[in-house]
Formats: structure tokens, C-alpha cells, sequence
């Protein structure tokens, strides 16, 4: 797979890192902003049974 990114992206070495490194970056916003709290109610770790 990171071959696959590796080959794909345009450029010299230096700019597919620096590609690559952004990729990654809005993979990580984009979880954290739209997936991450649609699948929270699903989580069982959000069960509070302290009492």
C-alpha cells in the first residue's frame, strides 16, 4: 500500500514526503472531526457504571 502512495504521488522525494505527511494529516483530522464522534454511541468504552 505505501509503495502503491509511494509511486503514485508526483515529484521528487523530498515533495512525495511532504505529500505523504499531509495525507496523513487530513486522514487524521478527518476521523477525528466526522468519523470518531458518528461511531461514539456505539463505543461500549462510553458505558459509565461507576455508582
Amino acid at each position: 500500500m505505501y509503495a502503491l502512495l509511494w509511486r503514485a504521488l508526483p515529484g521528487p522525494a523530498w515533495l512525495r514526503v511532504i505529500l505523504l505527511v499531509l495525507l496523513a494529516a487530513a486522514v487524521v483530522a478527518a476521523c477525528f472531526e466526522w468519523v470518531f464522534p458518528r461511531i461514539a454511541d456505539y463505543m461500549p468504552f462510553n458505558d459509565q457504571t461507576v455508582g
